[in-house]
């Protein structure tokens, strides 16, 4: 038997409807496509790696730009993991430096 009164509703609201978070979908995305080019850019680095070492001096550079390209794909996708991370609100972003409240009195205060 529910008590009968002016304040017998429910007491909880009504749930907001979900949205697309889009930031977080192209970030997914992005990371996606990082991940998939690290990934051939590596395969292609040892392919290379294993030709340069069978006598084929054109294969030295290409090993090494397919080096550099899978550091740079890899770096690119952490920056926009951690981006992302603060997108979903799983970390907070740092104040800068400007904006940090300084400390009161000073040296002689904090004797």
């Amino acid at each position: 038997m529910a008590a009968g009164g002016k304040r017998a509703g429910s007491r909880r609201g009504a749930r907001p409807p979900r949205s697309l978070n889009r930031a977080a979908l192209g970030l997914g995305a992005a990371i996606t496509v990082l991940v998939v080019a690290w990934g051939y850019l590596v395969y292609a680095a040892i392919d290379f790696g294993t030709a340069a070492r069978g006598g084929s001096s054109q294969a030295w550079t290409f090993m090494a730009l397919a080096c550099v390209g899978a550091i740079a794909c890899l770096f690119v996708g952490l920056l926009l993991v951690a981006r992302m991370m603060r997108v979903l609100g799983i970390t907070a972003p740092t104040p800068a430096a400007d904006e940090q409240p300084r400390p009161v009195g000073g040296k002689r205060a904090a004797r």
